[in-house]
């Protein structure tokens, strides 16, 4: 029976009491009591600050010496208390050091080394108020460590030499006496005898002076064989092992392997999607088709999906492949393909520099690294504007519309890295573009076959028409630029047109059949590649320049990875239309597809959240997803709203920005109050749970952590409380010992504890605990 009634009191105990009482544990366990060690910091902080001034002939830190003393004498005296109001004054004044800096920024942008220097003098002196611990005095080690290599880059005298070599011979005797305070040794003594590596306990100052004349002859040395390099950048990303070249590369040639099976067996790819017999064929199930000098669009099929190609990048965006100028009637072609230019690396670089079309738009660099997945053409994609391209082979070539070509094939395993300053869109500068365009440009991208030309413009005209009557009956803005036409243009297609079912439904072109012809008035749509492609004639039939493009859609983003995955089914033709001074800019005119592929103006904050949404309203009945978007899109307006109000602050200058950093401050602090009233009363509904000799027990343990004290987990109750007597005063050991000892009888032989005399002694104890601080 009194086994039974033993265990029944174990299970009586909660399950969460061994880590409730391992979390009890004081955070202020580290505190650093040796006075020498705190000196010697102090002392290294006081260089560093000095040197500052004797390096740069100045004395606007010298105030900073008193206050630094100050601090360290203030921060030894309450380093064993919590200082929480004072670490929420630290901070703010830290913020308003941070606003007198950027303040300063204004008027020294030439050089900063002093505005930092004094920011990181500021920073130290409202430190030195709180460094309890031992790691915060390793901070303050950093610090003069720092603001002395500060005074290294201004100085240019000599005067810096003696404080360089005081720092030094501080420096050493402080980072002894911090590795033992790691290691929890006692605090060491000084001796000048002989140096005895026996005696751990003694400071030998004989040591330490040799250990100075080698550590300043090794130095000296060094110096003396040291290159002197005037200054070099290192820019280095990811990209594959060296791949050599055998023979001469032209840039001339497209390698598409979808082609070379089909039957072509020229390495070269007809692109022509044509049988032996010269009928027309079918797609690749593997390789897109229009990644080719030709591109066949009466050709019929659909590609297995498959992993081609991972992307980390800055920015979601289209990774451009190709472009084509001239069509054919029921496809495209590079008129120039022969016309490329080969750039080659340097030898010990994997760097190529390209000449970038010239933009007057605003741009943004964006890098992206490409891992291919699966084996491509020897066509490089990229986003739009590449300038670097770190590449694996010793060349590369550059074709007439931008695109990049690679000796060969992109194989499985490849890796390599674009630069592009890709410009940002803006629809106002864009809409205002001069009509002037240059002779290469209309030579080039306003072909069309006579045959179809009048019709197709007709037809283009004819809607454009149509939106002007509505524009003036319902007040719409007039299409009175080549990008606001454009806009209406491909937005018509989409609403008008359709792509048909199934990939076989739409029949094959005859001879004298022309595809922009059969898709507008004939039938009604195409597959989406036709889109793209009437769309470009269209424009041309009106005089704006266009050309077609090919490549892959960003791709699906794993937010885990942060990896855009590219499968060959995201790959797809789309309109670029040239603006002259802003160069060219893509329309997506595809079903389904977004209007203005995505670029640099896009953020990608909350995409992930979006999906999930999608993918569960999907499941909900129509009513409810539209009860729920309406009540998350008041939510998100106010949220927004609260947000962007905000970030305001910061645009207002430096009163703005410091008043944002201080509601920030106060909103933490008041966050930090809520959340320790939180725990606190989590912690009482806990211990009312807990028998009464267990809360009893249980608070009595968080009182001696609270003073930094506390119950080691691997203590067992009756050995803390026989250690008790060497941390606490007789009569607050001999408490902690009576309630120790009726815990133990209670959970573990069945007494009955008198509580009523515990509690008031306990309560005693607590009343006289500053005592015992």
């Amino acid at each position: 029976m009194l086994n039974l009634s033993r265990m029944n009191r174990f299970w009586r105990v909660p399950v969460g009491n061994f880590w409730q009482q391992n979390l009890q544990r004081s955070p202020l366990t580290e505190v650093e009591d040796s006075i020498s060690l705190r000196v010697l910091v102090l002392a290294l902080v006081i260089l560093g600050i000095g040197a500052t001034d004797i390096a740069a002939e100045t004395s606007f830190s010298f105030w900073a010496l008193p206050l630094s003393v100050l601090g360290a004498i203030w921060s030894y005296y309450r380093r064993r208390d919590a200082n929480v109001a004072v670490k929420f004054c630290i901070a703010i004044g830290m913020l308003m050091a941070l606003g007198s800096f950027f303040g300063r920024l204004v008027g020294e942008l030439n050089d900063t080394r002093l505005g930092l220097a004094e920011l990181l003098i500021q920073l130290q002196v409202l430190h030195s108020f709180d460094t309890p611990r031992r790691k915060n005095l390793g901070y303050s080690i950093v610090i003069g460590l720092i603001l002395l290599g500060v005074a290294a880059t201004l100085s240019q005298t000599l005067a810096f030499a003696p404080v360089l070599l005081l720092f030094l011979a501080i420096a050493l005797p402080t980072l002894v006496l911090d590795y033992r305070s790691r290691l929890g040794l006692q605090p060491l003594k000084t001796q000048k005898e002989k140096f005895n590596p026996k005696n751990s306990s003694t400071l030998n100052f004989k040591f330490l002076t040799l250990t100075f004349l080698l550590i300043v002859s090794l130095g000296l040395a060094i110096f003396a064989v040291l290159p002197r390099f005037p200054g070099y950048q290192l820019r280095n990303f990811p990209v594959s092992s060296a791949i050599q070249l055998k023979g001469n590369f032209t840039g001339r040639s497209i390698i598409n392997p979808g082609y070379v099976r089909q039957g072509s067996g020229n390495n070269q790819g007809s692109g022509t999607g044509q049988d032996q017999n010269g009928q027309p064929g079918k797609v690749d199930n593997n390789f897109y088709y229009g990644f080719n000098s030709q591109m066949n669009q009466n050709l019929r099929g659909e590609m297995k999906p498959k992993v081609v190609m991972r992307v980390r990048s800055q920015a979601e965006g289209f990774w451009r492949v190709l472009g084509f100028d001239r069509y054919t009637g029921k496809g495209w072609e590079v008129s120039r393909n022969e016309d490329v230019t080969t750039l080659k690396r340097s030898p010990w670089s994997y760097q190529i520099y390209l000449n970038p079309p010239l933009t007057t738009a605003k741009t943004q660099e964006i890098v992206q690294t490409y891992t291919v997945v699966a084996d491509l053409p020897n066509l490089i994609p990229a986003m739009a504007y590449p300038k670097e391209i770190y590449f694996p082979t010793p060349m590369v070539a550059v074709d007439t519309e931008n695109g990049l070509r690679s000796p060969v094939e992109l194989s499985e395993g490849l890796t390599y890295t674009v630069i592009s300053e890709v410009p940002y869109r803006d629809r106002t500068s864009l809409g205002q573009a001069s009509t002037n365009y240059p002779r290469q440009i209309k030579k080039h991208y306003l072909q069309i076959p006579p045959e179809i030309a009048e019709k197709v413009r007709q037809r283009t005209e004819e809607i454009l028409a149509n939106y002007n009557r509505e524009r003036i009956s319902r007040s719409f803005k007039s299409l009175d630029s080549p990008y606001e036409k454009t806009l209406y243009l491909a937005q018509y297609l989409k609403q008008h047109y359709s792509i048909p079912q199934n990939a076989l439904d739409l029949p094959y072109l005859g001879e004298k059949d022309d595809l922009v012809e059969a898709f507008l008035f004939k039938y009604q749509g195409g597959y989406p590649d036709h889109f793209s492609t009437v769309l470009t004639v269209m424009l041309r039939s009106i005089g704006i320049p266009a050309r077609l493009v090919a490549g892959f859609s960003s791709g699906e983003f794993n937010p885990f990875t942060g990896l855009y995955v590219v499968r060959n089914t995201d790959a797809y033709a789309m309109t670029e239309v040239y603006f002259p001074k802003y160069g060219w800019f893509a329309f997506d005119p595809i079903p389904n597809h977004p209007l203005i592929p995505p670029s640099v103006e896009d953020t990608q904050t909350f995409s992930v959240l979006r999906q999930l949404w999608h993918w569960v309203a999907g499941w909900l009945p129509s009513p409810v997803t539209g009860l729920l978007n309406n009540v998350f899109e008041t939510i998100f307006r106010w949220v927004i709203r609260a947000i962007a109000w905000f970030l305001a602050l910061f645009s207002q200058g430096w009163f703005g920005i410091l008043t944002g950093l201080i509601l920030t401050t106060t909103a933490a602090f008041f966050g930090w109050l809520a959340w320790g009233q939180w725990r606190e009363w989590r912690n009482r509904r806990w211990l009312k749970k807990l028998p009464a000799m267990e809360s009893l027990y249980q608070q009595m343990l968080q009182w001696t952590t609270q003073k930094g004290l506390g119950k080691h987990p691997a203590q067992t109750p009756l050995e803390y409380a026989k250690g008790s007597y060497q941390h606490h005063a007789p009569a607050t050991a001999e408490v902690i010992d009576e309630i120790s000892q009726a815990y133990v009888g209670w959970r573990y032989g069945g007494h009955t504890p008198n509580l009523k005399r515990l509690r008031q002694r306990w309560q005693g104890i607590k009343k006289a605990g500053k005592a015992d601080k």
